[in-house]
């Protein structure tokens, strides 16, 4: 949602893991599965005062007799405070609940849904600065945000748990450092404050169809059938990835406009098309996850087509993308809006040749920082042009 959904990205958006082609499978409740893996499998320990917790355990098979094991991954030493309320790599191990808790919702990528509310406000071309109109954007952006990307996220990191053993081991679930019941309890809290926003957004809103509601409850669909078997999108990497941009940019767009206006078919397809350049960025995430998902099967595309080609078609999907959306702003007679696009752009494809291209892995975050507020404020360049 997600988008919404996240605003729903969401939910969505996130990363989540597969089935294990050469498990065991068990399932006790809808977010409760036991994986037993070549490499490493997942055990359970009863605590008191947690519930039961999962610990990842190196397991050997007659295939991997005689052979070394590659030492336990664990975080860097003196881990960051703020990256771990961040919920991004190179967080440090803590034991307060409420901060782990924070962390699997990964505030970092609530922005890109809080802005896409911002830009379908802007489409509408009926939002004003009155009391009223900045707190129905404040509770949407709360609801794309804080709550279904947070719900997002958490599944994500849930599904995702088997794979974050190989890549990641000491994140909070493949840690233990949260117990199941407390993820899952998470998950619903999050799903239903969502969605519970929504109607109550549809109220104010005056909608005698619940518009809001059905995008969070469309959002959050897309959501879990991205991360959970046994459709799991995201084991194919097109498919997966487009689902994730749409749900960081057609979503809460989507929600933002329909909060303060109607959605129109035309606004449907740019936002749509804009999505191919949200495939582009969730390729980007893809880089530090080859290891865990070759390992688990998945069809990544720096798995699928290594990473010298899909660095490539990830930056391909971002520029040609947002070049096609300047020339549509071009030939409906808005030159200025694609010119204040096209100024966009460059920098974008400037930071790409300096760290994006040079090494994906080690530069990822410094390019996402540096090039990512430029696509952003494209898409609300595009979202201004739109409502003249």
């Amino acid at each position: 949602m997600t988008s919404i959904l996240n605003t729903v990205s969401s939910i969505l958006a996130s990363r989540v893991s597969s089935v294990d082609r050469v498990g065991a499978l068990s399932l006790r409740n809808p977010f409760s599965v036991e994986f037993t893996r070549r490499r490493s499998v997942w055990s359970t320990s009863e605590s008191e005062s947690s519930g039961r917790r999962f610990v990842v355990r190196a397991a050997e098979t007659d295939t991997d007799k005689g052979k070394s094991q590659a030492p336990d991954k664990a975080p860097a030493a003196g881990g960051s405070s703020i990256n771990q309320l961040l919920g991004i790599k190179g967080a440090a191990q803590e034991t307060n609940k409420w901060k782990i808790r924070l962390q699997l919702t990964k505030p970092v990528t609530w922005p890109p849904l809080v802005w896409g509310v911002v830009c379908g406000a802007a489409a509408s071309g009926n939002f004003h600065w009155t009391p009223e109109d900045v707190a129905k954007s404040i509770l949407c952006m709360m609801m794309s945000g804080p709550c279904l990307t947070g719900y997002t996220q958490t599944i994500n990191d849930w599904y995702d748990r088997d794979i974050d053993a190989i890549n990641e081991p000491y994140r909070p679930i493949p840690s233990g450092a949260i117990s199941e019941q407390e993820v899952i309890t998470q998950v619903w809290v999050l799903l239903l404050g969502g969605l519970g926003i929504a109607g109550v957004l549809d109220v104010w809103a005056g909608h005698t169809t619940p518009t809001l509601f059905y995008l969070a409850l469309g959002g959050s669909l897309l959501s879990y059938i991205y991360s959970a078997p046994p459709l799991k999108l995201k084991q194919n990497g097109w498919v997966g990835n487009f689902a994730l941009g749409a749900s960081y940019i057609s979503l809460p767009w989507w929600a933002g406009q329909a909060l303060f206006g109607t959605l129109t078919p035309d606004v449907v397809v740019l936002t749509l098309l804009y999505s191919i350049a949200g495939l582009g960025i969730a390729i980007v995430n893809d880089f530090k996850s080859v290891e865990g998902d070759r390992a688990m099967g998945l069809q990544s595309l720096p798995v699928a087509f290594g990473t010298e080609a899909a660095k490539w078609i990830c930056v391909s999907a971002i520029d040609v993308t947002q070049l096609s959306v300047a020339g549509y702003l071009l030939a409906s007679g808005k030159p200025y809006y694609a010119l204040a696009l096209l100024a966009l752009i460059i920098p974008q494809i400037v930071f790409q040749f300096k760290y994006f291209l040079k090494d994906p892995v080690k530069y990822d975050v410094k390019y996402q920082a540096s090039a990512q507020p430029f696509l952003v404020l494209g898409i609300f360049v595009t979202a201004l042009a739109s409502s003249h």
